[in-house]
């Protein structure tokens, strides 16, 4: 069996995007969308993939998978580039599925991202949330925001991240990037440290306990601008969540203080279609109506016909997202339609602008 390092430039030079290291198989990749075998290596045995996997293990990374049986973590190397890694037991053995990082961030322009999105990134304080399902993106996203703030605002970055995958050298601003488990134990705590600090921009991996929301909202509130990320489907669905991690008490004054302080939330999804997948945008900008909606807690659908009428305010519904997609010729409308909320009004809009359904 040939070492991690051997494998993965193979995978590199195949233009694959994912590896799958998993016993009874050979190693698979993932190029172009398509899952395909690795040419040239035998099916791994169980003492292969644990010695994979040990080649890469950072010491944290090897405690958490003894004791939890999974763990996440960063691999890189010079010549190959970063990688983002996660490691299981699967019947008693090890497997690994690898993503690869890729070097640089994307501009707001070639995501697709609103041209208002500039200006939240730009803002001195306040809340910005980058939600999705695993997968879809949110990192990359993310790493966009990060890049434009670095490369056009001189301003003083955190990242508090599990692991890091994305380097960001200093630009403009000045960028430190701390490592859960390496740098600090607790993200919270860790927060909490740089709002003493001189620091602008905080950016936190992913708001996962009450905790971590208590010490963002914190942050946006005392001058801090926070970027993060949740594992949500939909802007309403990302502010009834983040509510909802705080006792039935204190919600009241949570959302006068989210109403206050979000200033913008990015929803996006990969959509597989007949051409392979594209990502679409759920975008959310504060406003009257939308701090109206978050202090109330009205419903899902009143946020939706907010959001369809406030293109104005860079706000657009993911129905709209992937019309656009369809009207670019980006996609096929009937390979779309399944995925949409109102399949109906995406037609008719489609055809009214001369598409042929």
């Amino acid at each position: 069996m040939q070492n991690i390092d051997e494998l993965l430039k193979q995978a590199v030079d195949r233009g694959a995007s994912d590896i799958h290291l998993k016993v009874g198989s050979r190693p698979i990749v993932r190029i172009d969308g398509e899952l395909r075998q690795l040419d040239g290596f035998e099916t791994l045995k169980p003492d292969d993939t644990q010695t994979l996997a040990d080649e890469m293990f950072t010491p944290r990374a090897a405690e958490m998978f003894n004791e939890r049986g999974s763990t996440d973590f960063a691999y890189g190397r010079h010549e190959l580039g970063r990688f983002r890694a996660t490691a299981f037991r699967q019947r008693g053995s090890v497997s690994l599925v690898l993503r690869r990082v890729v070097p640089g961030s994307r501009s707001f322009t070639e995501l697709g991202l609103p041209k208002s999105l500039e200006k939240h990134a730009s803002a001195k304080s306040g809340l910005v949330l980058v939600t999705g399902p695993s997968g879809s993106g949110k990192t990359t996203t993310i790493s966009s925001i990060i890049d434009y703030i670095n490369t056009n605002l001189g301003k003083a970055i955190l990242t508090i991240e599990d692991p890091i995958e994305v380097l960001h050298p200093d630009k403009r601003s000045v960028v430190a990037q701390r490592e859960v488990g390496v740098d600090f134990v607790d993200s919270a705590a860790a927060i909490r440290a740089a709002m003493r600090h001189d620091t602008d921009v905080i950016m936190v991996f992913e708001i996962g306990s009450p905790e971590v929301a208590r010490a963002v909202i914190d942050a946006a509130e005392t001058g801090h601008l926070v970027i993060s990320s949740m594992r949500t489907n939909d802007p309403a669905d990302t502010v009834s969540r983040l509510i909802a991690m705080f006792p039935e008490a204190q919600q009241g004054v949570i959302r006068n203080q989210l109403a206050a302080q979000l200033r913008c939330v990015v929803s996006q999804q990969l959509v597989d279609t007949s051409e392979g997948q594209v990502l679409a945008f759920e975008v959310l900008t504060s406003n009257e109506r939308v701090q109206e909606w978050i202090i109330k807690g009205e419903s899902a659908p009143v946020l939706v016909e907010v959001m369809k009428e406030s293109a104005f305010y860079g706000m657009q519904t993911f129905d709209q997202s992937i019309l656009n997609h369809v009207l670019g010729g980006v996609i096929d409308i009937d390979s779309v339609l399944p995925f949409v909320r109102n399949p109906h009004e995406v037609k008719a809009k489609a055809m009214s602008a001369g598409v042929s359904v």
